[in-house]
């Protein structure tokens, strides 16, 4: 069993369907000969060749409409686009076919592909190349959008979604690509979408998170448990479809929910939850929702990045404050 980091579990993956799946290809801007950006894709080109690991143009537009084909005849695309900030010449191919391409056809086509995007900042990169817009995409009907949070689950995630009939959304928080290691077995083995896991039990609050901000979460939950307080942690990880049951059960148990993200506040997922939660569970709620997100702006450039970000020490300034309240 091998220890890996996120990236390298993403690879691993893609690496598992090239080889057990003869329909998997792999698309994208050098993501044959350089392996990728970021290398998510080092040497797949050279192990499957280059009909199965594909270096397209520099044309996202063209790389989502090639995707679609493939995905309608039978095959199994994996699309990269190499930020998450260069994602938006793919949109209508995206939205107007792959996600309606089922209903259009009244079942006889779907279209099973997977668009990989390294998102979110914390990498000091220019503009264009820290986007966290999940939102746009979770609200889309016919797609589902995938975040991954750990090696373990950005392993059997990516199976998970490669695997489905339909189209996949796959944003990978590129900020901990290789904050963590852990032992993950190759054996094909996929996580169910859909749904949320529970990665800590606790009794006095809900912590619900996804993506990158796992990392300062699980810090503010340390930090909690030193104090006293036993926090819940929730990984949306599929956060469309978004699968509100595990949420508002475990509010249901605490009575407090803290939400946590990096993306904008208006109109985020973090907005949708807290609207489920007084839809679905406002008599289960001692304290009104807490979010700690991004700001309405564009992600400022370098230094002044981690203002921007969501710190620890905002998660427990949220948290305090849903506890302050009888």
């Amino acid at each position: 069993m091998a220890k890996v980091t996120l990236v390298e579990a993403v690879t691993m993956a893609m690496d598992y369907e090239l080889g057990h799946d003869k329909d998997v290809v792999i698309m994208g801007e050098d993501v044959g000969i350089n392996g990728g950006v970021f290398r998510a894709t080092k040497g797949l080109a050279q192990k499957y060749g280059e009909d199965r690991v594909i270096d397209t143009p520099l044309a996202e537009a063209m790389i989502a409409g090639m995707a679609v084909g493939m995905a309608t005849q039978g095959m199994k695309p994996i699309a990269e686009a190499q930020f998450m900030g260069f994602i938006y010449p793919m949109v209508e191919h995206i939205v107007c076919h792959a996600a309606r391409m089922r209903n259009r056809t009244r079942g006889r086509l779907t279209c099973p592909l997977v668009i990989r995007a390294p998102y979110g900042g914390g990498i000091h990169a220019p503009e264009h190349h820290s986007e966290s817009t999940e939102a746009l995409f979770a609200h889309i009907p016919g797609l589902r959008v995938v975040i991954p949070s750990s090696p373990t689950r950005a392993y059997g995630l990516l199976l998970a979604a490669i695997r489905s009939p339909d189209p996949v959304i796959f944003l990978e928080p590129k900020r901990i690509y290789h904050w963590s290691k852990e032992e993950v077995e190759n054996d094909g083995e996929e996580y169910p979408l859909d749904m949320c896991y529970v990665i800590r039990e606790g009794e006095d609050v809900t912590l619900v998170t996804w993506g990158a901000m796992m990392k300062e979460t699980l810090e503010a939950a340390d930090k909690l448990a030193e104090q006293g307080v036993s926090a819940e942690v929730i990984d949306v990880a599929t956060v469309s479809p978004l699968d509100m049951d595990t949420i508002a059960e475990s509010v249901a148990k605490t009575g407090r929910c803290v939400i946590i993200q990096e993306a904008a506040r208006h109109c985020s997922l973090s907005s949708e939850i807290a609207a489920n939660l007084a839809d679905q569970g406002l008599y289960d709620l001692n304290a009104p929702v807490k979010r700690v997100t991004g700001y309405d702006v564009i992600m400022p450039l370098f230094k002044m990045e981690k203002k921007y970000m969501p710190t620890t020490d905002r998660i427990l300034k949220a948290v305090n404050q849903v506890l302050e309240v009888s």
